[in-house]
C-alpha cells in the first residue's frame, strides 16, 4: 500500500474553529502570543464590553483621543448612544474596555498589554483637567478616569 503524504493527512481533518468565525489578527504593539490571549478574552467574553475586536478599537480610540497635539486640555464626550459602536464616542467607555480586558488576561499577556496602557493613562492624566464636584455627584465610581471635566467637544 503507497504512503499518504502528510499534507494530504491535513488536508482531510476538519478546520478548527477555536477562535470563531474569524482568524484572530494580531494587535499593534502587542506580541503574537499576547494577541492570542486577548483574542481568547474577546471570544469568550459575555458580549457586553468584551467582543472580538473591541480590544484593538478601545486602544485606536484612547490614542486617536490622546493624539492632538499641545497643551491645551482634553475634555470626554459622553456618548448619546448606548449601542455597541456608539459607545466608544466616549474615551472613558474605551478606557473601560481597556481595564476589563487587563483584569482577564493571563500575566504575561497583561503585562505587556499594561505596557500600551500605562504611557497613554499618563497622558490622559497630563491632558485632563479633574472635576472640582465629582463629591457631589449622584453617581460615585471608584475608576479615575470617570473624574475629569466632561461633556465638551474634545476638540475645543
Amino acid at each position: 500500500m503507497p504512503r499518504r503524504r502528510p499534507r494530504a493527512l491535513r488536508g482531510e481533518q476538519p478546520a478548527s474553529r477555536a477562535w470563531g468565525p474569524t482568524p484572530p489578527f494580531r494587535i499593534h504593539g502587542l506580541s503574537t502570543g499576547a494577541s492570542l490571549a486577548v483574542h481568547r478574552v474577546e471570544y469568550l467574553g459575555d458580549g457586553t464590553y468584551v467582543y472580538p475586536g473591541a480590544t484593538d478599537r478601545a486602544l485606536r480610540r484612547y490614542r486617536e483621543f490622546l493624539h492632538p497635539p499641545g497643551r491645551r486640555p482634553l475634555y470626554p464626550r459622553e456618548s448619546f448612544c448606548s449601542c455597541t459602536w456608539c459607545s466608544f464616542d466616549d474615551v472613558r467607555h474605551a478606557r473601560d474596555v481597556l481595564e476589563e480586558v487587563l483584569e482577564r488576561l493571563p500575566e504575561r499577556a497583561r503585562a505587556e498589554l499594561g505596557r500600551l496602557v500605562k504611557p497613554l493613562d499618563a497622558v490622559f492624566l497630563r491632558r485632563t483637567l479633574p472635576d472640582p464636584f465629582v463629591h457631589r455627584r449622584r453617581w460615585r465610581t471608584e475608576l479615575w478616569w470617570y473624574r475629569c471635566l466632561a461633556d465638551r467637544s474634545e476638540w475645543g
